[in-house]
């Protein structure tokens, strides 16, 4: 990423990593992500904001000598995590002078992850300012908004939001601000769903700060810039509300096609009762995407054959995922086939325990699907349409 202007004594110097598929050993990135970093500078003093991972320290040093940084007064840490300060302890060093900027937890976590100094460390309170002259510096602490450290810095005379993880996108690209909304909102979407939706009751009310700031940039440190800042709080609004959508997603593993069976009959169902699905083959099924399609449902159903004793292995990774993101959802249960015996309905129950759902009416049938088993799935569907209809709301422009 070459340097770039954001706004008047507002420049980007940070990093695009292309080729970077995979995150904490975690999240994967189909689509790379940035590191992004702010130079700004006021009439007296000039500060950097945020520093990238410390795989991009080239790209970070090559911006700083072209954008004539021979000063830095202040380095702004807006969040500890080490993709964000992986080059801190560098720039302490090159910048003799320069103070760190940040609030009382995230000074806690710099001490601790990368051993800097504390006399060097300048702790801001929610509401703070700092000058640098003709431009000024207001800080907004955030606790999660991803981590109990976060905090976002707006620089208020040109109105510029530097928002940290939040609103932002792992996605590569050459633009500097969005211009292909359909891709971004693909990337943010995912973004979200990984990072901030375990965290939806405080961002809701964070949302409303940011809106009342009328930020007219908003950086965030992931991904491109916002120039139109309604497009993403106009998304996140949506995301963050209690709003759940007339929709099912189905998660499911089989071994011998029995609980295949099962899926496809309340898959038919559903679609039959004016329900939209999403079906997910877990043993081939991208987490980032379920994760995902979990932002807007009213109802998740987990269907897993019984293995020994308990839930098809396939299914135990994406319960625990469901149960940490902590969707909206309103309704969630479970299906399962089996041979003799086993726990797989009360496991994957006990499984979604943070998720403040109704539990509907389980499914269980032994062997494959008796006209029986297929009756209790339909019920099941008729269940799901009449809870729909007292609380969630169908996709724009279905009839």
């Amino acid at each position: 990423m070459s340097v770039r202007n954001v706004a008047p004594g507002v420049q980007s110097v940070g990093a695009i990593d292309w080729d970077r598929r995979l995150f904490d050993d975690l999240i994967s990135l189909p689509d790379g992500t940035s590191y992004n970093v702010f130079l700004v500078r006021g009439s007296e003093k000039v500060a950097l904001i945020d520093a990238v991972d410390t795989t991009m320290e080239m790209a970070l040093m090559t911006n700083l000598v072209s954008a004539g940084a021979d000063r830095i007064d202040y380095i702004v840490v807006n969040h500890a995590e080490q993709d964000h300060t992986g080059l801190l302890p560098l720039l302490l060093e090159m910048y003799a002078g320069a103070t760190v900027v940040t609030n009382k937890t995230c000074k806690d976590l710099l001490i601790a992850f990368h051993g800097i100094p504390e006399e060097r460390i300048t702790v801001v309170g929610d509401g703070d300012t700092l000058s640098l002259g003709d431009r000024t510096l207001e800080f907004l602490i955030t606790p999660w908004v991803h981590w109990p450290d976060t905090m976002l810095t707006f620089l208020k005379e040109e109105r510029v939001l530097f928002s940290c993880d939040f609103l932002g996108a792992h996605l590569a690209t050459s633009d500097l601000f969005v211009r292909d909304s359909a891709e971004w909102h693909r990337s943010a979407k995912r973004y979200y769903a990984e990072i901030m939706m375990p965290f939806r009751n405080s961002i809701r009310g964070h949302l409303e700060r940011v809106r009342k700031l009328d930020p007219a940039i908003i950086c965030p440190s992931h991904g491109p810039l916002h120039d139109d800042p309604d497009l993403v709080l106009t998304a996140y609004g949506d995301w963050v509300s209690d709003d759940v959508k007339n929709e099912v997603v189905i998660a499911y593993a089989s071994m011998h096609g029995s609980t295949k069976v099962m899926v496809d009959h309340l898959v038919d169902d559903l679609i039959d009762r004016g329900v939209r699905v999403r079906q997910f083959h877990l043993p081939a099924t991208d987490l980032g995407d379920l994760a995902m399609a979990l932002v807007d449902p009213a109802t998740i159903v987990i269907a897993a054959p019984t293995v020994l004793f308990g839930p098809h292995p396939a299914v135990i990774t994406p319960a625990y995922l469901a149960n940490a993101l902590k969707p909206k959802a309103k309704f969630a249960t479970v299906m399962t086939s089996y041979g003799w015996g086993g726990k797989t309905v009360e496991t994957l129950k006990g499984m979604l325990n943070h998720l403040k759902v109704e539990f509907l009416e389980p499914v269980q049938v032994k062997g494959f699907p008796s006209p029986e088993g297929l009756e209790a799935i339909s019920a099941l569907a008729d269940t799901i349409r009449d809870r729909h209809a007292a609380v969630a709301v169908d996709w724009p422009g279905t009839a």
